[in-house]
C-alpha cells in the first residue's frame, strides 16, 4: 500500500469515530432537554405560570412555553429543590420565566419562588411568600 491509501483509510476511520461520538452526544443533549421538558416539576411550573393572574395582566394569556427548559437541580440529605428557566409566550409579549420548585414529602413539587424579567429588563416577582390575603374558591 502507498502512504496516500494508508493515509485516506486512517483519515476515513477517524472521521466514521468522529461522526459515531456526535451522534451519541446530540442523543444525550436531546435526551436531556426531553426529559426536563417533561418532568412532573416543569408541569407544575407551566401550571402555576398559566394561572398566575399578575403574569396574565402583563403579557395576556399564556400560549405556549418554549422547546428548551434548563434546570438546575439541588439534592441535599432527600431535600430536593429545582430552578427551572422557561420562555414563556403569551398573547402579547414573551418573557423569560424563572421558577423553583420544592420536592414535598418524596412526591409532590411545590413552587417556593417564581419570578420573570418585563420588557424593562426589571425581575418581576410572581409568588410573595408574605401574601395573607386568604383564597377563597
Amino acid at each position: 500500500m502507498t502512504t496516500k491509501k494508508i493515509v485516506l483509510i486512517v483519515g476515513g476511520m477517524l472521521a466514521g469515530l468522529a461522526a459515531v461520538v456526535l451522534v451519541f452526544l446530540f442523543a444525550i443533549f436531546f435526551l436531556g432537554f426531553y426529559t426536563v421538558k417533561n418532568s412532573q416539576s416543569a408541569e407544575k411550573a407551566k401550571a402555576y405560570l398559566r394561572n398566575n393572574e399578575k403574569l396574565k395582566q402583563d403579557i395576556g394569556e399564556v400560549q405556549n412555553f418554549g422547546n428548551i427548559i434548563t434546570a438546575a437541580i439541588n439534592d441535599r440529605n432527600g431535600d430536593s429543590e429545582v430552578t427551572l428557566k422557561l420562555t414563556v409566550f403569551g398573547e402579547r409579549k414573551t418573557v423569560s420565566a424563572t421558577v423553583d420548585l420544592m420536592l414535598v414529602q418524596g412526591n409532590a413539587w411545590r413552587v417556593t419562588s417564581a419570578s420573570y424579567v418585563n420588557s424593562n429588563g426589571q425581575k418581576i416577582s410572581l409568588l410573595d411568600p408574605y401574601d395573607t390575603r386568604v383564597q377563597v374558591p
